[in-house]
């Protein structure tokens, strides 16, 4: 086991900010030593609001400096991937948010990178550290449900995101329904061979402009027999809902939603309960913490990330199946992307 692992922060948008209070405030084995910005302004204010040492004007400062271990990509997602390479280049452990890059021409280049150089990359995909799907996938694995035969994931936001994001972001299947590809492929361990995709603009006709969907729904084929559903909306406004399933030959299990409590009132007017926790920041704060915590992990004691590159590396082609499955109004089999 090493000492604690010397680490550096690209980008202090929302996420970033939410990954610098968990390593300076929850995770003792890490140090927050520098952090980098497109905006000057926004590292300096994550700087100051959490206490990081030091603020560098590019973050190729951060690559160069032989006293960083490792480094979390937290910047937009065009710059995933040649950040990574970057990084991998310099030797230093990768933590990048999904997506790695919106082509596989990109990410497959980044991830040469991190084999040729020997360093360790994990995704951020969080989900998998929710106490809640941990447990479904653990009851899974423990045969506890028999054979897997159905998969149902809800995921719905309770607003939609800006639209200078949307334009940019890739679009709900590679923006929102990512994490959902991920999770549906964590829950029975299983491949995806195959995705039917079905949208709409239901929510903001701005967001059909954009050229994207704010509604949809996605089949899936894994390759064991079990059939998925996945269903999305880009707001619910109730809150947010999060919500899966897995129905197999010997029993089911479900994740309900999050919410501040559990207390049931009952009265003459009907049964009310707490809504949904409204937003991912406080749905999944604990995986948060549980996700950069294994990164460090994996970095003290030389294992193997959790979430490697060859998962984000799926998510993405599930996306791009999805999308071409939508414009095609057809079944997908994700070797027609491989090709």
């Amino acid at each position: 086991m090493t000492s604690a692992i010397n680490v550096g922060l690209i980008g202090a948008g929302r996420i970033g900010r939410v990954h610098a209070e968990n390593l300076i405030c929850r995770i003792s084995q890490a140090n927050l030593a520098v952090v980098a910005d497109i905006g000057s302004a926004s590292a300096q204010k994550c700087a100051a609001d959490f206490r990081i040492p030091s603020v560098a004007l590019d973050p190729a400062e951060i690559l160069a400096d032989p006293a960083i271990d490792a480094v979390l990509i937290c910047s937009s997602t065009d710059t995933h991937a040649p950040l990574i390479i970057a990084a991998a280049q310099a030797g230093k452990h990768i933590f990048c948010e999904k997506p790695i890059a919106l082509n596989l021409t990109d990410i497959d280049a980044a991830l040469a990178a991190v084999e040729r150089a020997g360093v360790k990359l994990q995704i951020g995909v969080n989900r998998r550290f929710d106490p809640n799907f941990k447990q479904v996938r653990e009851l899974v694995a423990g045969g506890k449900i028999g054979t897997p035969h159905i998969v149902r994931i809800t995921s719905r936001d309770p607003a939609p995101p800006p639209l200078e994001y949307i334009k940019v972001s890739g679009g709900l299947f590679l923006d929102m329904t990512i994490h959902d590809f991920d999770m549906a492929r964590y829950l029975i361990a299983d491949e995806v061979e195959e995705v039917y995709a079905v949208g709409g603009v239901l929510v903001d006709p701005a967001i059909g402009a954009a050229s994207d969907v704010d509604t949809a729904v996605v089949t899936l084929r894994y390759a064991g027999g079990a059939i998925g559903v996945i269903d999305n909306s880009r707001r619910a406004v109730y809150g947010y809902d999060q919500r899966v399933e897995v129905f197999g030959s010997a029993g089911g299990v479900i994740v309900a939603n999050n919410a501040p409590h559990q207390a049931v009132l009952s009265d003459a007017a009907g049964v009310h309960a707490a809504k949904p926790l409204h937003f991912f920041l406080e749905r999944y704060t604990e995986s948060y913490i549980a996700e950069l915590q294994a990164f460090i992990e994996a970095i003290q004691y030389d294992t193997n990330p959790p979430v490697t590159g060859r998962d984000g590396r799926i998510s993405v082609v599930m996306g791009l199946a999805a999308w071409k499955s939508y414009r095609e109004n057809r079944p997908v089999k994700l070797s027609e992307i491989e090709q």
